[in-house]
């Protein structure tokens, strides 16, 4: 059997299927005005875009709710910190001269 016979064949029994799915609803009155077998074929969704003046005015309101939500959460108490500890001028300037002590000791042993 080729492809297209079992396709053919998998539709002829789709709609069989759909029939006796319609018939069932009937039925019970909860039938629906599209049945799947009545389904007309699928149209292209046109695309909603949004004009200028209506970007405009999403802009402006997504601003607004943005500032109000800040101004509510107020500045934070405390310096957000990334795990990072930061070191005192003094320390740093401490280290610095011990590093160009070491390197001096490096170069004078290569000389």
């Amino acid at each position: 059997m080729d492809t297209r016979t079992i396709l053919a064949d998998l539709k002829a029994e789709l709609n069989r299927i759909n029939q006796a799915i319609a018939a069932l609803e009937s039925l019970d009155g909860t039938a629906t005005a599209s049945t799947p077998a009545v389904k007309a074929a699928p149209t292209q969704a046109k695309k909603r875009r949004l004009t200028p003046a209506g970007r405009r005015r999403l802009s402006a309101m997504m601003k607004a709710r943005w500032a109000a939500r800040r101004k509510q959460a107020g500045k934070p108490a405390t310096k957000a910190t990334s795990g990072r500890r930061t070191m005192s001028p003094a320390a740093r300037k401490k280290i610095a001269e011990a590093q160009r002590k070491r390197w001096a000791a490096v170069k004078k042993a290569k000389a």
